[in-house]
């Protein structure tokens, strides 16, 4: 892990300010793109949110289905499966 040598404080609210320049390294647009949370021990971790397919992580070609991201591959083959089950 590479340390930016950056401290940042915790306001009343519990917030972090996350410094312009990580920001734009992540190519981070303010209200628009969001983060993942993750924790590992000790360690808070920030993942730049990119919705990937729920069935095999794939980030290319999704489309939303019911909340879920969802690939055209993968679409593909659940018309497969439904036309193998008919």
């Amino acid at each position: 892990m590479k340390s930016t040598g950056m401290v940042r404080a915790v306001d009343k609210m519990g917030r972090v300010v996350i410094p312009k320049e990580i920001r734009k390294q992540l190519k981070v647009e303010n209200d628009v793109d969001s983060f993942e949370i993750y924790m590992d021990n000790d360690k808070v971790i920030l993942k730049k949110y990119q919705p990937t397919c729920i069935f095999c992580d794939s980030l290319t070609d999704s489309v939303q289905f019911e909340g879920y991201n969802v690939c055209k591959d993968c679409i593909e083959k659940l018309y497969k499966i439904k036309d193998n089950a008919e």
